[in-house]
């Protein structure tokens, strides 16, 4: 397990509670958050692990990475046991739509599927209110019906969980991600030496018409379930482009 919130973040340690009931759990995590960092990894400064204890209890290894880099560190060096499974999360907040580029939590479940497992990013769809229960017992009961070993190589899924509890989540969807994406701007600010600097802010635009989105399921009730992955092909643009070129010299 992974996230980009954090190791001492509850979201990880809600996660890792709920599946340690069924299942034997490593927690590789960043030493402190690295939201929005991507697919980032590290290469020209060495990485630390520090195993992280609460009394006697290890929380897991925190390392000073990124998602993807824990997640590498995790499978290669960390853990000595076959590891079956990749799981990123749960996230602070919503993935839906173009966040899936950004996010350091969706990157670390696809760092997975590039390294040969199937992998799983889980969010709460909620910043200000999360709640983490509920997505952690989805998961947990997911887990049961859904044999991971039937993911195509290089695949993942992206889960979103409406921030309720499990009793009002409505079932789930699996459904394509979503144009969501944000209108940024840029506030200037003075710093008290009269230099600027600025603060990134986006509101949110979500005009993809479909109820098969991302968006659109969680906005129902539903837990939205994607398959992703970190292929970036577009089979179908590429045989229209063979079509346009036909006869341009090479």
């Amino acid at each position: 397990m992974t996230n980009d919130d954090g190791i001492m973040s509850p979201g990880i340690a809600i996660l890792a509670e709920t599946l340690s009931s069924e299942h034997d759990v490593i927690v590789v995590a960043p030493d402190v958050e690295r939201s929005a960092t991507g697919h980032a990894i590290t290469i020209r400064t060495p990485l630390w692990v520090k195993e992280v204890k609460l009394g006697r209890r290890s929380l897991g290894y925190a390392i000073n990475g990124t998602p993807a880099d824990c997640v590498k560190l995790g499978l290669l060096a960390i853990s000595k046991r076959h590891i079956d499974l990749v799981v990123s999360g749960i996230n602070r907040g919503p993935n839906l739509g173009t966040d899936i580029l950004y996010s350091g939590t969706v990157s670390g479940a696809l760092e997975g599927a590039i390294m040969g497992k199937p992998a799983i990013a889980i969010s709460c769809a909620n910043w200000n209110d999360p709640l983490y229960e509920s997505s952690a017992e989805f998961l947990l009961e997911f887990l049961k019906a859904y044999d991971a070993r039937s993911m195509p190589d290089m695949t993942a899924l992206n889960i979103n969980v409406p921030a309720v509890p499990s009793d009002e989540i409505r079932g789930w969807q699996v459904t394509r991600q979503s144009r969501r994406r944000y209108k940024d701007y840029f506030e200037e600010r003075k710093d008290p030496f009269g230099e600027s600097y600025y603060w990134m802010f986006g509101d949110i635009v979500e005009d993809d018409p479909g109820s098969d989105s991302d968006y659109s399921a969680i906005r129902e009730g539903y837990v939205s379930i994607t398959p992703i992955t970190a292929m970036m092909n577009v089979p179908e643009y590429a045989a229209e482009l063979r079509r346009l070129l036909e006869g341009v010299k090479r």
